[in-house]
């Protein structure tokens, strides 16, 4: 049986707690320029290792903000 502290990493928040979180203007900015990044890598073309960098940097980015909506502390 997991501890309460346990149990409290290894699930979501439910609820208002992520939303309020998703909807903040420097979430929103950042995740929408890491996705126009992303966007543009394709548009551009991905044709030499440093075009991969940029692509694993956007999406490393991206992934960092969206974890940010699934912890289980609030800022």
């Amino acid at each position: 049986m997991l501890s309460k502290t346990a149990h409290k990493i290894f699930t979501r928040p439910q609820g208002p707690a992520w939303m309020s979180r998703a909807l903040r203007i420097e979430w929103l900015a950042q995740t929408a320029a890491s996705m126009l990044w992303i966007a543009s890598m394709f548009a551009y073309g991905i044709t030499s290792t440093g075009d991969i960098c940029q692509l694993c940097a956007a999406s490393a980015w991206l992934i960092a903000n969206i974890a940010t909506l699934v912890r289980t502390t609030t800022p």
